[in-house]
């Protein structure tokens, strides 16, 4: 009986034990599954394109109920990388090739088909098609971006042309593109087929910002190590005349004098608006190179500037600044009123800016911006004084129905009508004036910013 009971003992013993060994593996089993399904997940977030939390597409310039200004539109980082590569593809390596320390071609891969992302991109220009031009400082590269299908070709250093330290481009009516070099000293003029078919050198030192007064034929670039803005004619690259005191070493402050210059832009009329990087003003010049005006003050607020770098123009001839210390694009009119601006902060959500340095508007009235620490740029849409006038009407008049529609229902709704108590005024929703929306261009302490809703509170750049 003894000996039953011992035995029964163990059997039950080692039913618990071959229990707990099935148990112990599989939960081993369930976490191992875990693991690989968390880091599935991960793979998938990390190795997808960024996305956002809301649709940057609703931000407008500024917020409603204002009339927009301005819209988001899009944003460009690179080239378009494939994040389901097909690893079967790849040719296995013999034991042979391993030993020896080989690798296979495709393991090695071919550096010229390379999916380039953005680094510091500078200059931008637009051609004849939409297309966006956008020079890399540090990839040594003109990125070009399609915007309708996000599609990328490139200008790269050592293949398509030679470039050390580019800078600025410019875009000419007939699809020519100037890109400035700084290491180099010259402007490299290219076809409409991306060859090289010219170069700008006389009189350059370090060119960097460029313009194209299409209707004088005038090129003008910006050089910043001779506080200079050189004067081209834009078909023999000829030097015309020079604007500004050269060989002070960045000291002047004068009126038509600059200190490290970088950006430069032509309005319709043929004026010539400059950055004055160092003394944080622009300057304006008629077509002659006379001096007209000037404004801006140092400062960290609204419509002050910290290193005003990139210029532009947009249809209604306001002129938007790229500040890269405070990271904000501001929209000033002739005067130097100031009129909008975008950004809050220093940030990497859209309509925010992280080293704020280039700017262009095309003939579609796009405003195009480029930003060195992500490495991006941003497309916005400026909506004229003329499309803004139709917009309030529309929305006038949608304001007007909606009143109309209330008060028609409350009287069908009401048997009858109640007298008013005498002395007591009664408000008609028909007759109350609604509120008003500023005039397009003006200023008004609601239109001088909007932002996403997640972005940052505005801090002091050091």
């Amino acid at each position: 009986m003894l000996k039953l009971l011992t035995q029964s003992s163990r059997c039950r013993k080692l039913a618990a034990l071959v229990l707990a060994l099935a148990t112990c593996l599989g939960l081993a089993t369930t976490a191992t599954a875990s693991k690989k399904k968390k880091k599935a997940a991960t793979a998938a977030t990390e190795a997808g394109p960024h996305k956002f939390k809301f649709d940057p597409t609703k931000l407008v310039w500024p917020a409603p109920p204002n009339v927009a200004r301005v819209k988001w539109q899009d944003y460009f980082a690179g080239m378009k990388i494939d994040y389901n590569v097909d690893k079967d593809k790849k040719k296995k390596q013999t034991w042979m090739d391993r030993l020896a320390g080989t690798q296979s071609a495709a393991e090695m891969g071919v550096p010229k088909n390379y999916p380039f992302q953005m680094i510091a991109p500078y200059g931008l220009a637009v051609d004849s098609k939409g297309l966006i031009y956008a020079a890399d400082q540090k990839v040594g590269a003109v990125f070009i971006f399609d915007p309708k299908t996000h599609g990328t070709q490139m200008i790269r250093n050592g293949y398509e042309a030679k470039f050390n330290w580019i800078n600025g481009l410019a875009m000419d009516d007939d699809d020519r593109l100037f890109v400035s070099d700084c290491g180099l000293h010259h402007i490299l003029v290219f076809n409409p087929q991306h060859q090289v078919e010219g170069i700008v050198n006389e009189g350059l030192v370090c060119p960097v910002g460029l313009a194209l007064d299409t209707e004088n034929r005038f090129l003008y670039a910006a050089d910043t190590e001779q506080d200079q803005v050189l004067v081209f004619d834009a078909d023999s690259f000829k030097l015309l005349r020079r604007i500004g005191t050269g060989g002070k070493n960045h000291y002047l402050t004068s009126v038509g004098d600059f200190a490290a210059p970088q950006g430069v832009a032509v309005d319709k009329d043929g004026n010539l608006y400059v950055t004055d990087t160092l003394n944080n003003r622009v300057e304006i010049f008629d077509a002659d190179g006379e001096f007209v005006s000037l404004f801006g003050r140092h400062g960290d607020g609204p419509g002050d500037f910290a290193r005003p770098k990139g210029i532009a123009i947009d249809g209604d001839g306001h002129i938007w600044v790229a500040d890269e210390m405070t990271d904000r694009l501001q929209a000033f009119n002739r005067d130097g009123q100031l009129l909008t601006y975008i950004g809050i902060g220093h940030g990497d959500l859209p309509g925010q800016f992280k080293a704020l340095v280039g700017v262009t508007v095309d003939k579609e009235n796009r405003i195009i911006t480029s930003e060195q620490l992500p490495g991006r740029v941003q497309v916005f849409q400026y909506v004229t004084e003329a499309q803004a006038v139709v917009e309030k009407e529309k929305e006038e008049a949608e304001r007007e129905k909606a009143a109309e529609a209330k008060r028609h229902g409350g009287k069908a709704s009401a048997p009858a009508a109640t007298a008013p108590t005498p002395g007591a005024t009664t408000t008609d929703p028909a007759t109350t004036p609604a509120a008003t929306t500023p005039a397009p261009g003006a200023t008004t302490p609601a239109e001088t910013q909007a932002a996403p809703a997640a972005a940052p509170a505005a801090s002091n750049p050091k």
